[in-house]
C-alpha cells in the first residue's frame, strides 16, 4: 500500500475514510473493477481518479472511469491481455471489456525534463514557451496528483482500504462549486492551452464557476490554443458539443471569448443574428443526449457552419457559386479543429439537399421523401424556422408529408404549397440562395438508348 505524504501538499491534503464519504463499488463499472483489482493482486498501487471520483462525490453518474497507478505501461500490459498502449505524447494503457475501455495511466513525474530537446521516446519534452509536447517521466502518486489540471479532479479513490485522499483542496472547491487550477495558471495553461477549454467545459458541465486567478489568465493566453494540433482542437470540440451540455457550453465559450479562437470565422454580427438558431439547435441536441438519443456531429457542425456560408453566399448563385461557398466554408471550419472528411460529407449533404424542400412539387416531394439524406436536412429546416414563420410553415408542410395518409398533391401542388415569392424573401439570405439556385439550375436531358445502326 503506498501512503500518501503530507509534505507535499501540507495542509490541503484530506484523507477520507469509507465511512466518511458516500463512494460506493455498486457506482463503479465492473470493467473498472477488474482493472482495480487486477492491478492490486499483481501487487501494484490503484487508484480510482479524477473526474470519476469527482462526479462520484457529487452524487452523479461518471462517463468515464481512469486510473492510475505505479505500474508501469509495459507492466500494465503484462497483467491485461485485452490491453493496448497508445500515445506519443502521454504513454496510456486501454484495457477492453467488450464495448467499455478503461484509461490507465502510470504515476506522473516532476523530474527528468528537457527544455526544448528531445530525448528518445520517453522522458519529457518541453517547447522554450512552456508547452509540454511528451511527458513519459513516472513518479508517486503526490507527484501525479500535483500534475493534475483542477484541484477537483486530484482526488483519489484507492482500492486497497476504500479511502479517498484529496491532495490539492478539491473536497473544498466542490463545496463551494470552484473550477481552480493547481499551481500557477500562467504555467499550467502555457504547459498545455487545452486546459483553457477544459475549465469552460467543466464551468458548464457541472454549473461551476472559474476562479478568478484561474479565468484571469484565459484572455491573455487563449491565442496559444492556435499551437495546439486542428485533430486534438476537434476532440475537444466534440466534448464541449457533444456531452450533454453544449448549449451551457456554448455561453460559457462565448463568455471567455474564445468561440473567436476557435472559429475565427464566425462573425460577432452574425452570431447575434443566428443566436435563436444556435441556441435551438443546441437545446435539441443536449436534450437528444440526454435521453440517451443519437445525434450527428455532422448536424451541428452544418449549423455551426451556416452563418459563415450565409456570409459567402451570393444573393442568386450560380451552382458553381454555390459550391465554392460549401467548399470555402468547409475549408474555414477544418482549419482551426480539423473537421474529419465524413463529417465535412454530411455537413455538404445537409446544404445541398436543403435548396429540394423550397421547391419541391408533389412529385418532386415523392422522390425526396425516401432518400436518406432527408431527414438531416428535414431537421435543419425546423431549426430555421425558429423566428422565421415562413421557413416554419414550409418545415410543418414537409411534416405532414411524412404521414401515412398524406395527400402531397394537395400539399404540394395547390396553391401555397410551395415556398412563394414574398415567403423567400423573408427566409435567411443563404436559404434562399439555395433555393434560387436549384430553380434555376439547367433541367437534365434524359438521354434517349438509340438502337445500333446495321449496315
Amino acid at each position: 500500500m503506498i501512503e500518501a505524504n503530507p509534505a507535499v501538499f501540507g495542509a490541503t491534503m484530506r484523507v477520507l475514510t469509507r465511512a466518511e464519504h458516500g463512494i460506493s463499488r455498486q457506482s463503479i463499472s465492473s470493467a473498472a473493477l477488474r482493472v482495480l483489482y487486477g492491478l492490486k493482486e499483481s501487487g501494484y498501487a490503484a487508484f480510482l481518479v479524477g473526474g470519476g471520483v469527482r462526479d462520484l462525490l457529487l452524487g452523479q453518474r461518471p462517463k468515464d472511469f481512469d486510473i492510475a497507478t505505479n505500474a508501469t505501461p509495459e507492466q500494465i500490459n503484462k497483467v491485461f491481455r485485452n490491453c493496448r498502449l497508445i500515445g506519443r505524447r502521454f504513454v496510456i494503457a486501454h484495457v477492453r471489456f467488450g464495448p467499455e475501455i478503461i484509461e490507465v495511466t502510470t504515476f506522473r513525474g516532476n523530474d527528468g525534463g528537457s527544455i526544448g530537446i528531445g530525448n528518445g521516446s520517453g522522458g519529457r519534452f518541453v517547447e522554450t514557451d512552456g508547452r509540454i509536447l511528451r511527458d513519459n517521466v513516472f513518479g508517486s502518486v503526490e507527484e501525479d496528483a500535483e500534475r493534475r489540471d483542477f484541484t477537483v479532479n486530484a482526488m483519489y479513490y484507492n482500492i486497497e482500504d476504500f479511502s479517498v485522499t484529496d491532495y490539492a483542496g478539491g473536497l473544498e472547491d466542490l463545496s463551494k462549486k470552484v473550477i481552480r487550477l493547481i499551481g500557477d495558471p500562467d504555467r499550467r495553461y502555457r504547459e498545455d492551452p487545452v486546459r483553457m477549454l477544459r475549465a469552460a467545459r467543466l464551468a458548464a458541465k457541472l454549473g461551476f464557476s472559474i476562479d478568478s486567478a484561474s479565468e484571469s489568465k484565459i484572455a491573455e493566453l487563449k491565442e496559444l490554443l492556435h499551437e495546439i494540433p486542428p485533430a486534438r482542437l476537434f476532440d475537444e470540440v466534440l466534448k464541449l458539443f457533444m456531452g450533454g451540455y453544449g448549449e451551457k457550453s456554448w455561453r460559457e465559450l462565448a463568455r471567455l471569448d474564445l468561440l473567436t479562437v476557435l472559429f475565427p470565422d464566425l462573425k460577432p454580427a452574425s452570431l447575434r443574428a443566428n443566436q435563436a438558431f444556435i441556441t435551438q439547435a443546441l437545446q435539441s441536441t443536449d436534450a437528444r443526449i440526454q435521453a440517451e438519443k443519437p445525434v450527428s456531429a455532422g448536424f451541428f457542425f452544418a449549423v455551426l457552419g451556416w452563418p459563415m456560408l450565409q456570409a459567402r453566399m451570393p444573393e442568386r448563385p450560380s451552382p458553381d457559386q454555390r459550391s465554392d461557398a460549401i467548399d470555402t466554408v468547409l475549408a474555414q471550419l477544418s482549419r482551426i479543429i480539423a473537421l474529419p472528411r465524413r463529417f465535412a460529407m454530411q455537413v455538404r449533404e445537409i446544404w445541398e439537399m436543403l435548396p429540394r424542400l423550397f421547391d419541391a412539387s408533389a412529385t418532386r416531394a415523392r422522390r425526396i421523401l425516401p432518400n436518406p439524406r432527408f431527414r438531416a436536412a428535414y431537421d435543419f429546416l425546423h431549426l430555421l424556422g425558429t423566428d422565421n414563420p415562413t421557413i416554419s410553415t414550409l418545415a410543418q408542410r414537409w411534416t405532414k408529408a411524412q404521414l401515412p395518409d398524406a395527400n402531397l398533391d394537395e400539399l404540394f401542388n395547390k396553391p401555397g404549397g410551395q415556398a412563394n415569392a414574398s415567403g423567400q424573401s423573408e427566409t435567411l439570405s443563404a436559404a434562399t440562395a439555395l433555393e434560387s439556385t436549384a430553380a434555376d439550375a439547367p433541367k437534365k436531358r434524359r438521354r434517349r438508348n438509340r438502337k445500333p445502326r446495321v449496315n
